[in-house]
């Protein structure tokens, strides 16, 4: 496949899920047959790689009744947001939300334990497991899963919690479950699709004509994002380039499947022909120890890092450098996805950051409510996910944190700011825009594309207005 030559704009154009539209390389080019790199519908594409799972634990998790919601091994997802700071929502107060009891009761338990009054938090806890259910609506469940975190953060028992819930997900982590459950995921929502064809487009366009080619993957969500890639490489007009993929891992969950992913990669490349290495780069303490040495950088590559939900795990205090490392390493292009909160400016404020992390988990149930079917197993095990994230945020504290673990999510508008400081931001080309556009209507309608709000930067995937997920592109 031929990649439009055009050269990429400044300003955030677009971002396209799953695969990546063609950049061009000149600034009003016209879009000269350009060939879609929207992957197949999601179930189909990913059954034909049959691959692999993302970073989704304790599919088994089970013993969960109204009665024991202090010590469910429920699960953790990546999980959604909104924001009100974006030309998508505008300045707004979110809806969602709103007056619903289990808001009401949560927040008066969050504002009760940071004001330390025991009597209302015995009440307060007490009432909430009455009410609560994994099983029920939308706020019951959200009273559930929080339910939890209030209880771990008002004992003080967070991190031997969260350490619990990390070893049953692993004990009970499954590759093909998994794998069932992110096709059944991408084939009722764009929310990961979204920044894979963003991405990939950009990475492409980028890096149209180059003969070597690596890509640094810094994520956990077990290589879905490169099969359609790899199919648009094999099909571009001029001679197939030889890529190398290294894959930084960071948590331990997913480690443990890397061996199957490696071989499905290495089966899938020779079937599309594209002359291909794999390597997997583990064991790290923190992202900072990564160089071109460890990463096996070398002169003659064209260079590409991807970052799908890795930068939050990476300390506050340290963001800069970990940016600052990814310039040293001279790529053509820096791919960044990550879910819209705040969980970094609020982390010294519980009820801040508790109102913010309701906020954030109340898109992400809503949205599931709507995408599956209400019987749907895997809307539950989804569900679960998100309770190892809930107790991170809340109920741990940021120095006991161990790597891969964190959950201190910025907004668009934040990470902007200090990807600036080494990087300037690559527009979206019109392709790619419409990739993703395409994309979207695949989906259920509420979907939706928005560009930035002002100065910034990137594009954003909104759910009923609401900005969940912000993807952008960058070049030293």
């Amino acid at each position: 496949m031929k990649l439009s030559s055009a050269k990429i704009s400044k300003e955030s154009k677009g971002a396209s899920p799953s695969h990546g539209g063609h950049h061009k390389n000149s600034f009003h080019s016209k879009r000269q047959s350009h060939h879609s790199i929207l992957p197949l519908q999601p179930v189909d594409q990913l059954e034909q790689w049959s691959s692999v799972a993302v970073d989704m634990y304790n599919n088994s998790s089970s013993s969960n009744n109204n009665n024991n919601h202090h010590h469910q091994p429920q699960t953790s997802h990546t999980s959604t947001s909104r924001s009100s700071d974006y030309s998508a929502g505008g300045d707004r107060e979110p809806s969602a939300v709103g007056n619903k009891w289990a808001s009401r009761l949560l927040k008066e338990c969050a504002r009760a334990i940071s004001d330390k009054d025991s009597s209302k938090i015995h009440h307060l806890l007490w009432m909430l497991n009455e009410l609560a259910s994994p099983y029920g609506d939308c706020d019951q469940k959200l009273a559930s899963y929080f339910l939890q975190a209030l209880f771990c953060k008002a004992t003080e028992s967070g991190q031997r919690c969260f350490k619990t819930l990390t070893l049953v997900a692993e004990k009970s982590h499954c590759f093909d479950s998994a794998r069932k459950l992110i096709l059944k995921f991408q084939e009722v929502s764009p929310w990961t699709t979204f920044g894979h064809v963003a991405a990939n487009g950009a990475i492409l366009e980028v890096l149209d004509g180059e003969p070597k080619l690596h890509i640094i993957d810094i994520s956990n969500t077990l290589c879905t994002q490169w099969p359609t890639l790899l199919e648009a490489l094999a099909t571009r007009n001029d001679d197939t380039p030889h890529l190398k993929l290294t894959v930084v891992v960071t948590a331990n969950i997913v480690r443990s499947v890397m061996k199957e992913i490696s071989q499905r990669m290495e089966k899938f490349a020779r079937l599309m022909g594209v002359p291909f290495e794999f390597n997997v780069v583990s064991g790290l303490n923190h992202l900072g120890q990564l160089t071109k040495e460890v990463l096996g950088v070398v002169e003659e590559e064209a260079v590409a890092v991807n970052c799908m939900g890795a930068l939050r795990r990476v300390p506050v205090e340290g963001r800069a450098a970990v940016i600052g490392m990814f310039r040293s390493l001279g790529p053509k292009v820096v791919t960044v996805v990550e879910e819209e909160a705040d969980f970094s400016s609020t982390r010294y404020d519980f009820v801040k950051c508790f109102e913010e992390c309701l906020r954030f988990y109340t898109v992400y149930f809503e949205m599931l409510e709507e995408s599956f079917t209400p019987t749907s197993n895997e809307k539950l095990m989804l569900e679960r996910e998100c309770s190892r994230g809930i107790v991170r945020v809340l109920a741990c504290d940021d120095d006991q944190d161990s790597e891969g673990e964190r959950e201190r999510r910025e907004r668009g508008s934040q990470w902007s700011e200090r990807l600036k400081e080494a990087f300037s931001s690559v527009g979206f080309s019109d392709d790619v825009v419409d990739d993703v556009k395409a994309l979207l209507k695949r989906y259920k309608p509420g979907w939706a594309l928005a560009q930035p709000y002002q100065n910034e930067t990137g594009l954003y995937l909104t759910w009923k207005e609401e900005p969940v997920v912000w993807v952008s592109a960058w070049k030293p």
